[in-house]
């Protein structure tokens, strides 16, 4: 006999209450609640003797290599740790239109190459529109089976069948279970058909690969407790309005979580970018003002990127201000100091800040170089072709010292560039061992006067 009881859980992280709230006292989000039934089995009376495995000392437990299954996608196998690992639940999200099911389907159609049986399931699209997707990209393979299912009971049983080396499930918020009276992408449904999956994937020691939507934050959607349940969580993002893509590491319980993966949207899927940085300079145009390079971190990877700033005279009575690929409020920080300690003046100037490439700087080591371009487009005088700037601005107009600063030069120097601006704090501690000229700097007025 099975009992029912109401309750409430938040939309947005899962937390869950017998009465209705207003205000989710967890993650403070509004009108966030949704109510749902739940059945519960009766607890069943009697003395029943439970068999309890002995715990194991951690001495006589035998450590065991662990065994990857490489995808010949090198930038998918480098945010993993080095390739799938067997009986793993790992989990993709990203926005709509930035290539998840495409990867996923290249993914497969390599491992079918080295004779692994592949199972793709989508809750999505069915597999004629599966098979011309397949198509285009060139995939034709034996071992590749494809099937368009929801219930989670079946795709089970489908598994549990065909015994495949690596399962794909696109996407988990479309599953549904007939236990749970809740329609589909429901909090209930997911976090339920989420942990069936996991466990299944681990029992049958099967590699499993789970596709999320995300919401308009670029959270995941659903309760956070998807994210635990996996043991690799990877996010795809970038600009549809851009080519390139960053497959971020956000969890790994084996390998690192500071790594990224670079990949270019085309016509015929999703290539890999083996070396980013020349990729991303190579329409750089020479001697232009308002056009500086820096090297930003991506996870663990540096990369060259070039900033762009376009100043000119408003002709409105409050001047623009926009920012592409970083934060507007960095922007504003960034002005209001070369103002208050330059001596420049952009009271009366239109200011627009550009990141080529679609790549999004997050953090303040390019703020030098924002500044630096800033200046240049003002005073339309170019920055030289093999500068690079790195460097964090203060409000007190000091130039600050940013992390793996060496790893930084040594991707300029490897790009050909003859001289660098970094902070001049502990740069005796440098050790390159490049001829690149290292110049530093511990104010913007120092830095102007250096490269201009």
């Amino acid at each position: 006999m099975s009992k029912q009881k109401t309750v409430f859980i938040c939309q947005s992280c899962g937390y869950e209450t017998y009465r209705w709230m207003g205000k989710c006292p967890e993650c403070d989000s509004w009108n966030s609640f949704a109510e749902e039934i739940l059945h519960t089995a009766a607890k069943k009376t009697g003395n029943r003797k439970q068999i309890v495995e002995p715990p194991a000392e951690l001495g006589q437990i035998e450590s065991q290599p662990l065994q990857r299954v490489q995808t010949q996608i090198s930038e998918f196998d480098r945010v993993l740790g080095g390739g799938i690992v067997p009986g793993s639940a790992v989990l993709i999200g990203g926005a709509p239109g930035m290539g998840k099911s495409t990867l996923l389907l290249q993914v497969c159609g390599q491992l079918t190459l080295q004779s692994k049986k592949v199972l793709y399931i989508s809750g999505e699209e069915s597999i004629q529109q599966i098979k011309l997707r397949a198509d285009r990209l060139s995939i034709h393979a034996e071992s590749f089976f494809l099937v368009s299912e929801n219930n989670i009971e079946t795709i089970i049983a489908v598994i549990d069948h065909a015994s495949p080396d690596l399962v794909v499930l696109d996407s988990i918020q479309t599953v549904f279970s007939d236990e749970m009276e809740s329609v589909p992408g429901n909090i209930s449904q997911v976090r339920y058909c989420g942990h069936r999956m996991t466990a299944f994937a681990k029992q049958r020691n099967m590699p499993m690969i789970m596709v999320g939507h995300v919401t308009k934050e670029g959270n995941l959607a659903g309760p956070r407790v998807l994210e635990h349940l996996v043991d690799c969580l990877l996010l795809i993002e970038g600009d549809g309005l851009h080519q390139y893509r960053i497959l971020r590491t956000i969890k790994n319980r084996f390998g690192s979580t500071n790594e990224v993966g670079l990949f270019e949207m085309t016509a015929k899927g999703i290539v890999e970018v083996e070396n980013p940085s020349a990729h991303l300079l190579s329409e750089k145009r020479d001697n232009v003002s308002g056009a500086v390079v820096t090297v930003t971190l991506e996870g663990a990877r540096p990369l060259m990127i070039e900033v762009q700033a376009l100043v000119t005279i408003t002709n409105y009575g409050t001047p623009q201000r926009t920012a592409t690929g970083l934060d507007y409020r960095r922007l504003a920080m960034i002005l209001a100091v070369l103002e208050k300690k330059a001596g420049l003046r952009f009271g009366n100037q239109d200011v627009f800040v550009n990141v080529a490439g679609g790549i999004r700087l997050q953090e303040p080591a390019s703020d030098l170089a924002i500044a630096m371009a800033l200046y240049s487009s003002l005073s339309e005088k170019a920055v030289p072709d093999d500068l690079s700037v790195i460097g964090e601005v203060g409000l007190t107009g000091e130039v600050r010292s940013v992390s793996q600063i060496e790893n930084r030069i040594h991707e300029a120097a490897r790009l050909g560039f003859k001289r660098i601006i970094v902070p001049h704090r502990g740069i005796k501690s440098i050790e390159t061992g490049s001829r690149i000229r290292i110049t530093g700097v511990q104010s913007l007025e120092q830095a102007i006067e250096e490269i201009f």
